[in-house]
């Protein structure tokens, strides 16, 4: 529990047996319920998420997203915080982003990478897909938004009730931020966050992920355009 707040925290996992074991031994004391999400791992993630103390939950629908709708309706604590299971995302940031979360009167706070604190944490290739994407996403709904892409979030639980993210992959990440932007009753917020450089094999498709991600951006506009003001 932190500041009389119950503490859940949500982390997909597809085959990250090493870095899973990393982040969960260095979970912060504070947070009360982690969830790690099974997404059809083929090695040892689930046993060693269980090991380590983590509420397990299979998730047998391929993706990222996917992994996502299955763990965030079950984590029941006040603050729902998400980190991935590669160890790239500080867990240690949780307690800071519901300091800001508390002070500025927020619902969602997204924790933006950029600028790199550690410009080796990410490669030049996919620092160019990011922004580009993020660009894209400031251009068509006029948002001063810093990551588009980020996979973490820090957000107050009942902001599920407006906040209805259907898709199935890589592009949960912007659905869910866009979400947040455009639901009356959410307050959101970015604040920077280091970012370290992942463990075990990368499971990002940089090109297919990124068009897939750059398509979905356009669609989800015209979708606003056809059915509400942005």
């Amino acid at each position: 529990m932190y500041k009389g707040l119950r503490v859940s925290v949500v982390i997909p996992c597809f085959n990250e047996e090493q870095g899973v074991a990393h982040v969960l031994r260095g979970m912060p004391d504070y947070v009360d319920e982690t969830i790690v999400v099974d997404n059809n791992s083929t090695d040892g993630t689930a046993e060693i998420a269980r090991a380590l103390g983590a509420r397990v939950v299979f998730e047998c629908r391929q993706g990222y997203g996917s992994a996502y709708q299955a763990g965030l309706p079950a984590a029941t604590g006040d603050i729902i915080a998400t980190v991935d299971g590669d160890g790239t995302y500080p867990s240690a940031a949780i307690a800071p982003l519901i300091d800001e979360l508390l002070a500025g009167g927020l619902d969602f706070i997204s924790a933006s990478r950029f600028p790199l604190q550690n410009p080796d944490a990410m490669s030049a290739r996919n620092q160019f897909g990011n922004h580009v994407l993020t660009w894209t996403t400031r251009l068509l709904f006029w948002r001063p938004i810093a990551d588009s892409q980020s996979g973490m979030w820090v957000f107050r639980r009942h902001c599920l009730r407006w906040i209805r993210p259907c898709e199935r992959g890589m592009a949960f990440s912007e659905e869910i931020k866009l979400e947040a932007l455009h639901a009356p009753q959410v307050r959101f917020g970015e604040r920077p966050v280091a970012y370290h450089e992942r463990i075990g094999e990368t499971k990002l498709f940089t090109w297919r992920d990124g068009f897939k991600n750059l398509a979905f951006l356009f669609a989800y506009r015209l979708r606003r355009g056809r059915g509400s003001n942005v």
